[in-house]
């Protein structure tokens, strides 16, 4: 099954870039990331529904799509890592992760989710959500395959 985490924004060389990378590259099959932005300076609900669109626009047929989202729900790594079991063993090609601009996600995103998901009621930087995201797949991946990387 593909990983992929499309989101808004740009990295930037520097530590949580190298942090994110870390744990991408580890994945197997490696954690695909694909950037959008939208650069013009649109009102903010205008701005959230391309980003939604450009977003939307990176999801391969047939993938189960989990936006990252404040008003989601929260998993423990264990149970994230047998959703991901579910899907693999289901045979989805892709599951694809999405996380949103500064504003959030525009309201076509949450409607086509097939999971929401919170790292919590605390707000995080972007670019430490993905880093986040890398590290509890690789945990995932870890937990699934019997490594003792995972500690409960």
């Amino acid at each position: 099954m593909r990983l992929l985490l499309a989101a808004v924004g740009r990295f930037r060389p520097g530590p949580e870039r190298d942090l994110f990378l870390k744990y991408a590259e580890r994945l197997r099959p490696k954690l695909e990331l694909i950037e959008v932005e939208e650069k013009r300076p649109l009102p903010v609900a205008e701005r959230r529904t391309r980003e939604a669109a450009l977003l939307l626009d990176t999801i391969p047929g047939g993938a189960k799509l989990v936006a990252l989202d404040e008003r989601g729900g929260t998993l423990g790594s264990e149970q994230f890592a047998r959703t991901l079991e579910t899907w693999r063993d289901q045979a989805v090609p892709a599951t694809v992760f999405l996380i949103g601009g500064a504003d959030g996600h525009g309201p076509g995103v949450r409607e086509r989710a097939d999971l929401l998901l919170s790292f919590g009621a605390m707000t995080w930087p972007h670019m430490l959500v993905r880093t986040l995201l890398a590290e509890q797949l690789w945990r995932a991946q870890s937990l699934l395959s019997g490594h003792p990387y995972h500690r409960a």
